[in-house]
């Protein structure tokens, strides 16, 4: 049995292997700083952190995890008993702790399937349909598997309480289970309790054989390569900056690129094998579906489900891949296939499910094996737009302003003062080479800051905050051009190296070291992406700023502001770059407040809408998103909606503005940036 199953095994790992190694060569930097991924390992593999953040399936899998770990040592007891009947693991194998140890995870297991099952029928897709995590996933394997588990469980108990009555247990006292069951089997006597114990030995080990070649060839493939993923994966976390463009394991220069440069993802095996060991550990748990707002809002985008065909799409063209010459026809038939592709075309991701992603990270901070969803989505999006030029329509235009005027609205560098007008202090603007000596922090202002109406009173309620303080402060004006973020995650790599370079040059040259920010996404591009063009700054959100000047008694807010009011975390702000508390400690110093949280915050948090270029491209599939972050901010019962990026104050003022029309908002709710409260708390009444 052991050789039979271990050549299955061997033979279907060697092809999984081929597959993988069919793959790019990864970016470099994934074994680097080795402290920090034995941590990820212990706490996220050993301890479970992500699987017990959804406490009671968490303590089902914590449980499972941890029995096989224990129950290992009745493997070896297992095939020792086939040699010695008496057999006993040397040193601490007749210790009763042991023989505790393993009835209590024994019995602990059998508690987890229980649950497992509960929880399986209580969201059984074919009753919750879409609403169901599990939707889409293989059902029937998991079923399938956790009987195998259950199997596992029973026959060890069998053998082990025959063995008791047969009087070769290694265990004195301590195994309180198998003691209940020897318990049950001594009325039928000795002989039949030998032939329990040589049957329940040779069925639990036959179990346990079966166990690991369906493992192979399922999802709980994750079993054995969870670790290697989770060891692999980025660090902090696989959110913040996009990965540069990668070929062949290098960057690519997009000033000289080579002429065998792959640019994004255009075929399976365009995926680095880190890409495909992503695919192969996916466990179908659903968990980054139940969060993704496009899934949540009827759009065809499922994290799980990309991951799973394209998996799928690894394996069918995997024949092909490892010997195209000798190939069958289905395989060949496979690889005619595009990636990004229609029904019609046969494609294997269709476009509807590319553009719906909001790149928000809610999948990546969920899935509890660091599968990399948004990394993978960009890189297909980069091929479409670099090579096939094949992206939505509205895009077009975002492209040609920012091609042209520096920013999204095509109003170019001369707009990019308005905001100032009707301040009653004066700002000091550039005009120099360099920054003065005695200018504390460079405020970033932004392209929205600049010319959007209602973030350019966010960039006003800054600038007076920072004046009353005494901070000095200075702004770029017209040398600003957009940070090229929406460009990079809407997959035009090569425009966003043009405007961040651009922006990196200016900054260098004009000595910048601390730069205060409004905008969520120029946060995250100017502290995370920056440093891979060369531009390394201490970059601070405004609400950081403000939170500390406030803390420091250079600001104080006095003037009670009595109102209801809720905030939303924006995602490149909150769960990207794990900015929680500022925001809300602003809130906090605001007297007369009323503060109510939504149901979805911090690292959960519900998206606005309007990230991975979103912002730009209307909502044509299912309903909008901004209005599902809307209904849970009027939820609250809140007054006032804050946020703390132009981006969410556009969206949810689209989303007040429509539920006032529908008559499902009161007119005096408002929605604002969180500067604002504090300014009118700080300077009173107007």
């Amino acid at each position: 049995m052991t050789a039979v199953a271990f050549a299955l095994a061997g033979r279907r790992v060697w092809a999984l292997y081929r597959i993988g190694r069919a793959g790019q060569p990864v970016e470099p930097g994934r074994t680097e700083n080795l402290p920090r991924r034995a941590a990820a390992l212990a706490t996220e593999v050993l301890g479970q952190a992500k699987l017990l953040k959804w406490s009671v399936p968490g303590i089902a899998h914590f449980a499972v995890f941890w029995g096989f770990l224990i129950l290992g040592a009745t493997i070896v007891e297992g095939y020792g008993a086939l040699f010695a009947r008496d057999f006993a693991i040397p040193l601490i194998g007749r210790s009763a702790w042991l023989g505790f140890l393993e009835d209590l995870f024994i019995v602990a297991v059998l508690c987890g399937l229980i649950t497992f099952g509960l929880i399986r029928l209580r969201h059984d897709p074919g009753r919750e349909g879409r609403r169901s995590r599990f939707f889409g996933s293989h059902t029937g394997a998991a079923w399938l598997v956790l009987f195998m588990i259950f199997n596992v469980m029973w026959t060890l108990l069998l053998y082990r309480g025959a063995q008791i009555n047969t009087g070769v247990f290694p265990f004195e006292r301590g195994a309180f289970a198998s003691e209940l069951v020897a318990r049950a089997l001594e009325p039928l006597g000795r002989t039949a309790n030998d032939v329990l114990e040589t049957v329940g030995i040779l069925a639990s080990l036959g179990v346990v054989l079966g166990f690991l070649v369906i493992v192979v060839h399922s999802k709980h493939l994750h079993i054995f390569l969870a670790p290697f993923n989770v060891g692999l994966s980025r660090r902090p976390r696989g959110l913040g900056a996009l990965l540069p463009v990668h070929s062949g394991g290098k960057a690519v220069d997009f000033e000289d690129p080579g002429e065998d440069d792959k640019i994004g993802r255009g075929a399976i095996e365009d995926f680095t094998w880190k890409g495909m060991l992503d695919f192969a550990t996916c466990t179908e748990c659903g968990r980054c579906q139940s969060q993704c707002p496009a899934w949540n809002t009827q759009k065809p985008l499922s994290p799980k489900l990309l991951v799973m065909q394209l998996r799928d799409h690894a394996l069918a063209k995997s024949p092909y891949l490892l010997d195209p010459d000798n190939a069958p026809a289905a395989a060949k038939a496979e690889a005619e296939r595009p990636l990004v592709g229609s029904t019609a075309d046969g494609g294997v991701i269709d476009p509807d499910v590319l553009w719906s992603c909001v790149t928000c990270g809610a999948c990546v901070e969920q899935c509890p094996v660091d599968i990399e969803h948004v990394d993978h989505i960009v890189d297909m999006r980069r091929y479409q737009v670099l090579i096939e030029s094949a992206f939505p329509s509205e895009a077009h235009t975002l492209l040609r302003n920012l091609e042209r005027a520096g920013d999204p609205w095509g109003r170019g560098a001369g707009a990019r003062l308005e905001w100032m007008k009707g301040l009653p202090f004066e700002v000091r603007v550039l005009d120099g080479d360099t920054l003065p000596e005695d200018v504390e922090y460079l405020l970033w202002v932004g392209c929205a800051g600049s010319l959007d109406d209602n973030a350019k009173r966010t960039t006003r309620a800054v600038a007076e905050l920072l004046h009353t303080a005494g901070v000095e402060f200075m702004v770029l004006g017209g040398a600003e051009t957009c940070t090229g973020d929406a460009a990079r995650r809407l997959g035009q790599e090569f425009l966003f190296q043009e405007l961040a370079k651009q922006n990196v040059e200016t900054l260098n040259g004009v000595g910048a070291k601390r730069v205060v920010v409004t905008c969520a996404h120029c946060f995250n591009a100017l502290s995370n992406e920056y440093p891979q063009l060369g531009g390394v700054y201490e970059v601070l959100h405004h609400t950081q700023l403000l939170s500390t000047l406030v803390g420091q008694g250079r600001l104080t807010p006095t003037h009670p502001v009595d109102t209801a009011v809720t905030y939303h975390d924006p995602c490149y702000l909150g769960r990207h770059n794990r900015v929680f508390a500022p925001p809300r400690e602003l809130l906090g110093a605001v007297p007369g407040l009323t503060f109510t949280e939504m149901p979805r915050n911090r690292k959960t948090s519900f998206c606005c809408g309007a990230g991975g270029a979103r912002m730009w491209m209307e909502e044509t599939i299912g309903t909008r998103i901004n209005e599902t972050r809307t209904d849970e901010a009027l939820g609250t019962g809140a007054e006032l909606v804050t946020a703390a990026c132009p981006y969410c104050i556009v969206m949810l003022t689209d989303g007040v503005a429509t539920r006032k029309q529908e008559g499902r908002a009161a007119e005096h709710v408002r929605v604002t940036d969180v500067s604002d409260v504090l300014l009118r708390s700080v300077r009173g009444p107007e």
